[in-house]
């Protein structure tokens, strides 16, 4: 297999909220392009998509997956991409490699926060887009209110382009809003349908939403316009004209319906996928940096430019090794090796492979915008840019989605310890959205990602692919102690027993300081009653006792302490002596200075549907959280909080409940706060069953 015609390319991505049905669709498409000889389910295990055991298991789309299919000359490079809230970091990394979107609506659903937070990807990336209304089929269909949702909530124009004839047990056509033609359809589970004159009794709801679309259309330039001002009407090839033109300049959304279960609209989805979204040479030149000097330095989709590509995505297998899949932004693709410019390491590699699910077929170059992966490859990492060593480039990443769940990991079993890292630093190479860490304070392990099943996904292919068992904690929280009330201590350490004694004594006072300021060590000691060479050592000694509280044994912060006076002892003083006075005298003093609990507070950004403000504002309350504000977000509304830590630790399940799966949140560490006083016996007993 050779290269291709990079002007009959489309990269396409299906895009949208979960349980749209975005694989469904992706499977018709490739069914009815006649790439598979089957249509595959993702409710009877065999998708071409969804193939991952943990993705069979659950139903949903895990991790994004590519395939290819040929359509009336054109090629067309599928992504199926994940919808719900814990994945979506892998949509907004494969994101940068499309050229072109299906947003997937279902009819009976509507538009949620996920497809929101999606569709404003699409604007960051500049990527045209069209939607397909899925699920007519289904009761509680509801086309008109899906097309209003997408308006409002997205803040776009739709280009309808069809209509369904009739809905849920109904539904048993679409009308061609271009050519004004019914498409009937069969319903024999190939996509067949027959054409036919609009059924009379749609055909002035058809006229009217065809004279809408042409409206819209006309607006893509001044010569249509113009045209149809003229005409009150416009050709079918000024009507395509104007689409793709329109649609590669965002100035609207061609919509088209169906039913992708059902194998129903596929064909005119395709016909709508050739004709309005655009090759990788339409797309704008791509800015990057020159690794040498710093200077900008741009890529336009030529063949005529040196090779360049980035990296969108890692795949880690146990077997067949690591899997680096690249979009090529200009050049071509040919040869053993390439540059990597984010590592400065130049890589060698096998074949070049085009993914077609979980299969690789071998190719022996490729062209601009091509989707391909190697094999193998040590050094290079999932947003890293290849590139011609003699022209080097470094493409910019976006900036990483943070984890808004932790959870402690441990081994199931000892002899698996050693293996957890290694096998942990594979499955981050493949999702960067993982992060693992180790707690020096807490001494836990502590793995962080998008939520709760993300967590218990990466879990399980630890199991799968690396053979390796643990066991998921809720992690400690990082309380801190601090005091309330400056007090003044005196300490002596003195200590005789046979030839050079120990002897330091230390006046120190202890004052609290502002939240978050820390520690500081002041020295005011005058007349010599401290020699210089004693005095750090009395303030590494209270930096030590810094790490354990009198309260719980948590560090300790906020706390100014001065040292104003003391005596030494000229054979028996030492640098350790003064230390253990100045560690002994601070706990001596934190005592008397009445110690409190600090715990920390997180500031939350909950994006929510409307209707569901009350509840999450309620549920915040009881959870001692403080609502700062909110702000209008399309159909949505933001809720800017601060919490206690420890009341949102399992937040991401719980929020999904309360929004049914439609509610997103971020979270940061905001800064400490003393610990009600009503919670504090709770909290320490809590503590204490723990340890």
């Amino acid at each position: 297999m050779g290269t291709i015609d990079t002007a009959k390319l489309r990269n396409v991505g299906f895009v949208g909220q979960g349980d749209a049905g975005k694989t469904s669709l992706a499977e018709a498409v490739l069914f009815a392009a006649g790439k598979t000889d089957r249509l595959g389910k993702v409710d009877d295990g065999n998708s071409n998509f969804d193939f991952e055991d943990e993705e069979i298991k659950r139903k949903i789309t895990i991790s994004s997956s590519l395939h290819n299919c040929d359509w009336n000359g054109f090629h067309l490079t599928l992504i199926d991409t994940p919808g719900y809230t814990n994945f979506l970091h892998d949509t907004r990394n494969c994101m940068r490699a499309l050229d072109g979107a299906v947003l997937v609506i279902s009819a009976v659903d509507g538009v949620k926060a996920q497809s929101g937070m999606i569709w404003k990807w699409a604007q960051e990336f500049r990527v045209p887009s069209i939607a397909f209304i899925n699920k007519m089929d289904r009761e509680r269909a509801d086309f008109r209110r899906a097309i209003t949702e997408m308006e409002s909530s997205l803040k776009t124009r739709a280009a309808v382009l069809s209509m369904p004839i009739g809905s849920a047990e109904d539904f048993r056509g679409i009308v061609d809003l271009v050519r004004m033609k019914a498409r009937i359809f069969e319903f024999d589970g190939k996509g067949s349908f027959h054409v036919e004159d609009i059924p009379a009794e749609l055909l002035d709801e058809a006229k009217e939403m065809r004279f809408r679309m042409v409206e819209v259309v006309a607006e893509a330039n001044d010569q249509l316009m113009e045209r149809y001002l003229e005409e009150d009407n416009l050709t079918d090839e000024e009507l395509f004209a104007g689409l793709h033109q329109g649609t590669v300049g965002g100035l609207f959304t061609p919509v088209v319906c169906g039913s992708a279960a059902a194998n129903s609209g596929t064909h005119l989805l395709l016909d709508t996928i050739m004709n309005c979204l655009p090759a990788p040479t339409e797309r704008p030149a791509m800015i990057g940096a020159d690794p040498k000097t710093g200077a900008e330095a741009t890529r336009n989709p030529s063949e005529d430019e040196p090779f360049s590509a980035f990296v969108f995505k890692t795949i880690s297998d146990p077997y067949a090794g690591k899997l680096t899949l690249f979009k090529v932004v200009s050049g071509e693709l040919t040869g053993d090796s390439f540059y990597n410019a984010t590592r400065d390491v130049s890589e060698r590699f096998g074949n070049i492979l085009r993914m077609e699910g979980k299969k690789q077929v071998p190719i022996t170059s490729a062209c601009i915008g091509e989707l391909v992966a190697v094999a193998k490859l040590r050094e290079t990492a999932t947003g890293d840019t290849l590139c011609s060593s003699t022209k080097p480039i470094i493409y910019p990443v976006p900036e990483p989605m943070h984890p808004v769940i932790s959870f402690a990991l441990e081994a199931k079993s000892k002899g698996d310890e050693d293996k957890i890292h290694s096998s942990l630093k594979r499955l981050i190479e493949e999702d960067p959205c993982l992060h693992v860490a180790r707690d020096e304070e807490t001494k836990e392990m502590v793995i962080s990602g998008m939520g709760q099943i993300h967590v218990e996904v990466a879990v399980e292919r630890l199991k799968r692919k690396f053979g390796v068992d643990v066991v998921l904690k809720e992690p400690k929280v990082p309380y801190r102690e601090t005091i309330r009330k400056k007090v003044q201590q005196h300490y002596r350490h003195k200590k005789q027993s046979g030839g050079r004694g120990q002897f330091a004594d230390v006046h120190i006072e202890v004052e609290p300081m502002p939240r978050g300021e820390g520690y500081e060590f002041v020295d005011k000691v005058v007349g010599g009653a401290v020699p210089r060479q004693y005095i750090p050592a009395v303030d590494k000694g209270v930096q030590e006792a810094l790490h354990k509280g009198i309260i719980a044994g948590f560090p300790v912060q906020d706390v100014r302490v001065t040292l104003y006076d003391g005596q030494y002892h000229a054979v028996d003083s030492s640098e350790m002596a003064f230390k253990i006075a100045g560690s002994m005298g601070f706990k001596q003093a934190m005592e008397e200075a009445k110690p409190v609990l600090l715990e920390p507070i997180v500031r939350m950004e909950i994006t929510i549907p409307d209707e569901c403000v009350g509840d999450v504002i309620g549920d915040m309350n009881q959870r001692r959280g403080k609502v700062l504000g909110m702000d209008a977000l399309g159909g949505a509304q933001v809720v800017n909080a601060q919490v206690p830590m420890a009341e949102v630790l399992k937040y991401a399940p719980e929020l999904r409940s309360m929004t049914s799966d439609r509610g997103m949140f971020t979270l940061g560490f905001s800064h400490y706060e003393e610990v009600p006083a009503q919670l504090l016996g709770r909290i320490l007993a809590d503590i204490k069953s723990e340890e």
